[in-house]
């Protein structure tokens, strides 16, 4: 009778557990999906998001606009990996049609990444220096999470050679898709804390 008792609560407290934490989730969506409705891609936005959110509970616009430029930052990184992967395989094999495009390409990434990381570093101080610096900070991080997006957008544009793979080619306008539309969506996390924060503080619009 006990064992039975025992397993039955076991049992219990395993679906209580489990309904908690699809309520959890359920409700993280809900907030994202309020957070990320001014992004021009909304729906990756909850995507990228939702995993931390779901973990931390509800964070504020300014640790959503962190989350969202770390996770720009990431996949950058991850772009300009898998670019000089190419590259390298291009000079072994001394395919050069294209080796113009992979070095725009190259230099784009390259550039985009230090835009993201100044940004992420400025976004930090925000609000730490006092008001007054507000703006500032923020016209920076618009600036640079802007021409990121500007580097991702030029590499897809130009890479139209034949002097790579058909894969390689598709690979490299989907990683630097990606990389554009998080960019995106960052402007949009940190409009969206600067918007707040300023209206909290009674800071002129820039």
């Amino acid at each position: 009778m006990a064992l039975n008792f025992l397993s039955f609560l076991l049992i219990s407290l395993t679906i209580f557990g489990f309904s908690t934490i699809v309520e959890s989730r359920s409700r993280a969506r809900m907030y994202l999906t309020l957070q990320c409705r001014s992004a021009i891609y909304p729906e990756l936005c909850v995507k990228t998001l939702l995993p931390y959110v779901a973990k931390t509970g509800l964070p504020s616009p300014q640790l959503l606009a962190h989350i969202s430029l770390a996770t720009c930052l990431s996949k950058a990184r991850v772009t300009k990996t898998y670019l000089k992967m190419v590259a390298k395989k291009l000079n072994e094999t001394k395919s050069f049609g294209d080796s113009e495009a992979i070095e725009e390409c190259m230099y784009r990434i390259n550039d985009g990444v230090d835009q993201i990381t100044q940004s992420f570093k400025e976004l930090q101080r925000m609000g730490k220096d006092g008001d007054e610096n507000f703006v500032w900070h923020e016209s920076n991080v618009q600036s640079w999470v802007s021409a990121a997006l500007t580097d991702a957008s030029t590499c897809i544009d130009g890479m139209i050679g034949d002097g790579i793979g058909r894969r390689e080619r598709a690979m490299i306008k989907a990683r630097f898709l990606n990389v554009k539309q998080l960019a995106s969506n960052s402007l949009a996390m940190f409009s969206h804390f600067t918007t707040r924060y300023r209206a909290s503080r009674g800071i002129k619009n820039p």
